[in-house]
């Protein structure tokens, strides 16, 4: 990778990126709220990388095949061989960045590219090429499917087998990235054992986001992710997911998607039970998102309906700042059960 002359990155370069991060994810904010150095800065960086793949990937506005090409040269830049310099990417990325008002957070992010990338390679070796590998195939499977569904101007996943295949790029990929991160100094037994889970952590917490969001994926986005096949089983076609004449059809199918995540819980609980709390890791960070999952399942189960009647399915604001103040004191991973289990069956704060 190429980026012009060597700058040293200040602590204003990874203040940024941390504020960018709470500005972008709700769920990451409080993941590293909860981390210690040098976990936070790490997953923090990880995550901007990946968010700007995503961004691209799930901008509306961008013809498919630009998709494709941005990703694809945005790739070159995270590979230490490549001679791609970071300026080709930001001419190409430029035009697509919206203006003033207009762009959010993430497209903030997307411009900030060179800081991002420039405190990301500030790190020590070993994390950074820990990180490396999974971001890369994250923004390859991104670039696979913006070519895949490029005919028909955004994403139109068709099972569930294909679905899972996304929901591994787009979540599977940081889940290994973070396992790579916290198994470093564990046992072979425990780093197999979390290797196993990770898969099972992520896209629990992926699919639950695909049951809640499909309003916004298909009109901010113009994707949906909801199978193909099963829209078809109840009637509906796949560009009218949010037709008024169709919300019980697709209210059916966003609740086999929630059943389909609750079938990788325990598997999840189970890879918190294993993490290890050690290079600035907290088991807090990690528990908390599963657990709102748990939450946000729960609402998808008893109202799924609000999805495409008011748009959101969300946990209660009162419930997210209970479940934190949970873990103001170290909670053992035994009370993890008991927390799923209320949590399963209505909110905490109640």
């Amino acid at each position: 990778m190429t980026t012009g002359q060597p700058e040293l990155t200040t602590d204003a370069d990874l203040e940024w990126c941390y504020d960018a991060v709470h500005g972008v994810s709700r769920t990451f904010s409080i993941t590293i709220d909860r981390l210690e150095e040098p976990m936070a800065r790490h997953i923090c960086l990880g995550y901007l990388l990946c968010r700007i793949a995503d961004t691209i990937e799930d901008a509306g506005h961008i013809p498919p095949s630009e998709q494709t090409e941005l990703l694809s040269t945005y790739d070159q830049l995270l590979d230490p061989e490549a001679d791609q310099s970071v300026e080709t990417f930001m001419d190409d990325v430029e035009p697509w960045i919206p203006d003033g008002d207009e762009r959010n957070a993430d497209w903030e992010v997307v411009a900030q590219t060179p800081r991002v990338l420039r405190t990301f390679e500030s790190l020590e070796e070993e994390p950074r090429e820990i990180m490396r590998e999974p971001v890369r195939e994250l923004v390859d499977g991104m670039a696979m499917f913006t070519a895949r569904y490029a005919d028909e101007g955004g994403l139109r996943l068709q099972t569930l087998e294909e679905l899972e295949e996304y929901c591994w790029y787009a979540a599977g990929t940081v889940g290994t990235l973070i396992t790579g991160l916290v198994a470093r100094g564990a046992s072979e037994e425990r780093a197999a054992e979390m290797q196993d889970n990770a898969r099972s952590f992520a896209l629990l917490l992926q699919l639950v986001n695909i049951a809640k969001d499909v309003e916004d994926d298909y009109h901010e986005e113009n994707n949906v992710y909801l199978p193909a096949e099963w829209l078809e089983e109840e009637n509906v076609d796949v560009e009218a997911v949010t037709d008024e004449t169709h919300h019980t059809g697709v209210t059916n199918v966003i609740q086999r998607v929630t059943n389909r995540a609750e079938t990788y819980l325990d598997d999840a609980h189970r890879y918190l039970e294993v993490v290890p709390e050690r290079h600035g890791n907290r088991l807090s960070a990690w528990a908390i998102p599963y657990l709102l999952a748990v939450g946000t399942m729960r609402e998808l189960q008893e109202r799924p309906e609000d999805v495409v009647e008011e748009g959101d399915v969300k946990v209660p604001r009162a419930e997210v700042y209970t479940l934190i103040q949970q873990f103001e004191e170290d909670v053992s991973r035994s009370r993890l059960e008991e927390l799923r289990q209320i949590m399963a069956e209505q909110p905490l704060h109640q």
